[in-house]
């Protein structure tokens, strides 16, 4: 088992403090606001975790579905949604290759960080598993919709620095007809202490000790935008 696979069955709670760390300017949303009108749209969060983008998309959508592999995962999300006293969402296991939406569902479909598992996940199909889950974004999107992609490039960077592993990805997407652009979305921990632990907990010791040797509670974060339009 992957040291994220582990973390998505095990420990959302842990997560979901990291990645409410991270985008400390807000960036993320200005990034969204100008690809597409959110307002009033049927919207699919695709592997949304413990709810990141699908807490700050719902109060202005028409309709949120936020959809994961991870039960764990999702029990964390609605929770969220439950406090903010929204009824305009659901929550749903599944496969991003297989989704149990019906064609032409949605106005936006966003997939932040985790369509590069399609990928990593599948060192010697990568290629095939990742069209399946790009076929299904189309599926279900209405003519004039939008995919959405979001993925790191680069943790502890203040300029783009793409995973090596997931160059053959970016590069997918490019060809494939995404338009892109990068922000930077910054982490800002309430320590030191905190911004060493999750910064280890996630990424691994060796960024942990960076962090630990910097002495700040700011981790810079470069964050890739992919969008497509639905003809």
């Amino acid at each position: 088992m992957s040291r994220e696979k582990e973390i998505y069955r095990q420990h959302a709670d842990r997560y979901d403090l990291l990645v409410s760390r991270e985008d400390c300017r807000s960036n993320i949303r200005h990034t969204l606001d100008g690809i597409v009108h959110l307002d009033s749209k049927d919207i699919v969060d695709l592997g949304a975790g413990t709810g990141r983008l699908t807490l700050m998309l719902a109060p202005v959508a028409r309709s949120m579905h936020a959809l994961d592999l991870s039960q764990h995962m999702l029990t964390v999300a609605a929770e969220k949604l439950k406090k903010t006293g929204l009824q305009h969402w659901a929550t749903t296991v599944g496969d991003t290759r297989g989704l149990p939406l019906h064609d032409r569902s949605a106005d936006v479909a966003v997939a932040g960080w985790s369509m590069c598992y399609l990928v990593t996940w599948n060192e010697h199909d990568w290629h095939v598993e990742l069209s399946r889950g790009m076929a299904e974004m189309r599926r279900v999107l209405r003519p004039g919709g939008t995919a959405i992609i979001l993925e790191t490039l680069g943790t502890g960077h203040a300029s783009p620095h793409p995973p090596e592993h997931l160059i053959k990805y970016y590069r997918f997407l490019r060809q494939s007809g995404f338009s892109s652009t990068w922000i930077r979305s910054d982490y800002r921990f309430q320590s030191l202490a905190e911004a060493v632990e999750l910064s280890s907990f996630f990424f691994g010791d060796e960024l942990g000790k960076k962090v630990s040797r910097a002495g700040t509670v700011t981790v810079p974060e470069c964050t890739g935008v992919w969008w497509l339009k639905m003809k």
